[in-house]
């Protein structure tokens, strides 16, 4: 794996870190009753609004921006880049093994979109655990 790759796993997942969090954190009631947005609404099927616990979600993924923030800002150090990527692949094969068994409640065009999406963090999670290749440390 080059450094290009590792901006762009870690460039995502902080971006998803951060939409998420914000949004939970400081508009909690808003976030449960419109999650993920673009007119789609995935929480309201799994329970009623929570605000501490949507709060608490709000935290949690706020700070696992700050900790890709600081990655992004250290990109060559592999063992913080792949600190950040074990971190962020426990909570997302968690995440999506929930997901994956709660489908039900959720129409065809939303079931494919959780899937597509928390795959896709999964993926760009286990990315991280890749070393620079030899020889192409000064990749950019």
């Amino acid at each position: 794996m080059n450094t290009k790759i590792r901006y762009a796993n870690l460039g995502f997942l902080a971006v998803t870190a951060l939409y998420t969090g914000a949004w939970a954190y400081f508009s909690p009631k808003e976030w449960h009753a419109s999650f993920p947005g673009f007119g789609l609404s995935w929480l309201p099927q799994l329970g009623p609004y929570n605000e501490h616990l949507a709060k608490d979600a709000g935290a949690m993924f706020l700070a696992l921006a700050m900790l890709t923030a600081i990655t992004l800002g250290s990109v060559r150090n592999t063992r913080l880049v792949q600190t950040t990527g074990a971190v962020w692949l426990v909570f997302n094969v968690l995440h999506l093994s929930y997901h994956m068994q709660h489908l039900g409640m959720y129409g065809t065009r939303d079931q494919v979109l959780n899937v597509v999406l928390l795959t896709a963090l999964v993926l760009s999670s286990a990315l991280l655990l890749v070393p620079v290749l030899p020889g192409r440390r000064g990749d950019t």
